[in-house]
């Protein structure tokens, strides 16, 4: 098979905000129907405070645009409403997508303000699909974002994501083991998302298997007996230093185990890590790793191997699988530019009182900035879409918090960001694997500065707008400023 797994199939036409329905009657009425528009995604705050986000949930947006149809059970909910008429509602019987969509690819690091979409179509069907789109993107970027930061944290050690059980519905379970693994996580305990997406997927045992023994030790006899190759024993259901590793150890000896594992799931795990490393050495099992889980998030993690803990990998659940300390990836989804009968595109602005909320007009491209010698990522820049950045040339790029601050880039290599993702209703872009796109997403991580991915205090990186496109944003804040 090309991708990971079997596709599941489910039709999700109608899981968009109602207002998307009544607009597109509105556009079918006022012949505004086959106008095309041009919306952009893109967010404003990175969670967490954190330097950069990762963009994920490409996937399953091909997916849903590619089975986008009205059923007639659809229909009818709608006719019950007595809100659509007959004519709107023959035409959504015949509704496809059309359009072009551009975007970044899966795994790409992204920044505020740059678009990581851009949808080019008739304004119903435009309007129409951004709930699915922004659902979509938001969800498993956030997962993804959090993701990198866990992984970042742990310097190395893998790290499983364990939270099934805590997200917020199947899909949340689901497609965020997708975009956990994707960005750095080993594996999952989601098994169903090694059977939809190639994700691997592992366990060990709960408290419940120890405690159906009549003994600790027991419990661990017949584990290992039963998986004498993968055997990893949780030590803290009853004591760890009095029983639980003493009971580990006779059992890893008496099956002959070397290279199993224990897990520490309660306590003061970094002091319980340094006595339990201690422990097993001390019995000539130095292979034998510590797994430990509870409550962990990439601030725990650092500070656990900041102070001094033996811990091989991490089991993280509930905080990563929910991103519980930042839940909300903000992205957006905006119109920035209409076209005309002619081709002649015409740009489009947000103004708001909140400057964050003001919009980049027009048809864009973006770019990213990569030194030639060392292949890190310099700076973003936003450019009109009949721009072409010149890699031969030297090139200014502002901060677009402080536009006093600026740099000059030179000897660089510039890479378009956005890619074809569907033309004229045609899926163009390459189908890759959950494996493809994890190590994408690692060689790009690899290209940001130690500074940019820092937890606390990141460096800001640069994204700046091309100078034809500052001016064209501030004639049109201007314009309508004296409307």
């Amino acid at each position: 098979m090309d991708r990971d797994t079997r596709r599941v199939k489910e039709n999700y036409t109608m899981l968009c905000d109602f207002y998307e329905l009544t607009m597109g009657q509105g556009y079918f009425n006022c012949g505004k129907r086959d106008t095309i528009t041009y919306f952009d995604v893109f967010f404003r705050d990175i969670p967490d405070g954190g330097g950069y986000a990762v963009c994920a949930g490409l996937d399953q947006l091909i997916d849903y645009i590619e089975d986008l149809a009205f059923t007639e059970e659809d229909i009818e909910c709608l006719r019950r409403k007595r809100l659509f008429s007959e004519d709107f509602l023959s035409y959504l019987k015949t509704f496809r997508f059309t359009g072009d969509i551009w975007a970044v690819p899966e795994g790409t690091p992204i920044f505020p303000g740059e678009p990581i979409m851009t949808v080019r179509a008739p304004a119903i069907e435009a309007q129409f699909i951004e709930t699915f789109v922004l659902l979509s993107l938001n969800h498993q970027s956030l997962i993804a974002t959090k993701t990198s930061r866990i992984v970042g944290a742990a310097e190395g050690r893998p790290v499983s994501e364990f939270g099934s059980r805590r997200a917020q519905g199947t899909a949340g379970a689901i497609l965020g083991a997708r975009a956990a693994y994707i960005a750095g996580c080993s594996s999952s305990a989601c098994t169903i998302a090694e059977e939809r997406y190639g994700v691997p997927t592992g366990g060990t045992m709960a408290h419940s298997w120890v405690q159906m023994f009549d003994t600790e030790f027991e419990a661990f006899d017949t584990y290992c007996s039963i998986y004498p190759d993968s055997a990893t024993l949780l030590i803290d259901t009853y004591n760890v230093l009095k029983s639980g590793v003493p009971n580990a150890i006779k059992a890893f000896k008496k099956h002959n185990i070397r290279r199993g594992g224990v897990r520490i799931d309660s306590g003061d795990v970094a002091y319980l890590s340094r006595r339990v490393r201690s422990m097993l050495d001390e019995a000539g099992l130095y292979d034998i790793k510590i797994i430990v889980s509870n409550s962990l998030d990439e601030h725990i993690i650092r500070d656990l191997i900041q102070q001094g803990a033996k811990i091989d990998a991490f089991g993280v659940g509930e905080r990563l699988i929910t991103s519980r300390s930042s839940p909300v990836f903000g992205g957006v989804y905006k119109l920035v530019a209409v076209e005309k009968e002619d081709g002649t595109i015409l740009p489009k602005i947000k103004i708001s009182e909140n400057i964050e909320k003001i919009t980049n007009p027009h048809y864009k491209k973006l770019y990213r900035l990569y030194d030639r010698t060392t292949g890190k990522a310099i700076a973003d820049q936003i450019t009109l879409y009949s721009e072409t950045i010149d890699d031969t040339k030297s090139l200014e790029i502002f901060d677009p918090h402080f536009t006093w601050k600026k740099k000059t880039v030179e000897n660089f290599i510039a890479r378009e960001l956005l890619v074809p993702v569907f033309k004229n209703g045609v899926c163009v872009y390459p189908r890759y694997s959950v494996e493809e796109i994890r190590s994408y997403c690692k060689k790009e991580m690899d290209t940001l500065w130690e500074e940019v991915k820092r937890l606390d205090n990141p460096h800001r990186y640069y994204v700046d707008l091309s100078h034809e496109l500052w001016e064209l944003k501030h004639r049109l804040l201007n314009e309508n400023s004296q409307s």
